[in-house]
């Protein structure tokens, strides 16, 4: 399955955060539209301090960390981020595209770097093991770890 790759996609899911937040009863703006606008310009995952290091180098006041934990919460409450485990480091967040749209990551455990992976044939063979055991797959996802080619020396 693909992620939300495009321009066009990442402002359509911009825009179905914001109504998603208006219609769960919060205000725009704030912190909650800054990590919004920051997440759906990124092709991959973010940490909170990476989501807040990124505000802080934009013009215009900057949140508080409190207030991207707040919003980050709030967001992946709302099923509009998704909080990706990537097993002892610090958890990283990316837009959850409204079709259900994802990739999976390969994280280095040398530099952290993360890599989205897509791969349709993947998903496939989930979906088949799925009807092989008839098993109603609500979620998945898939982490490789390893070290990436700069960190293993390859070239």
């Amino acid at each position: 399955m693909r992620a939300v790759t495009s321009a066009c996609e990442r402002a359509e899911w911009a825009r179905h955060c914001d109504t998603a937040m208006r219609d769960a009863g919060l205000r725009a703006g704030g912190a909650r539209q800054a990590v919004v606008q920051l997440l759906a310009r990124q092709d991959c995952c973010l940490s909170a301090h990476e989501i807040h290091d990124a505000l802080a180098a934009e013009p215009g006041p900057t949140p508080g960390m409190a207030s991207v934990y707040r919003a980050l919460e709030t967001l992946t409450n709302l099923h509009l981020v998704h909080k990706v485990d990537l097993g002892g480091q610090v958890a990283k967040y990316e837009p959850a595209h409204p079709g259900g749209d994802h990739h999976h990551h390969a994280v280095c455990r040398e530099c952290g770097a993360v890599v989205p992976i897509e791969d349709d044939g993947v998903e496939m063979a989930i979906h088949a093991m799925a009807d092989r055991l008839a098993f109603d797959v609500e979620a998945h996802d898939i982490t490789l770890r390893g070290r990436c080619a700069r960190c293993a020396g390859v070239r």
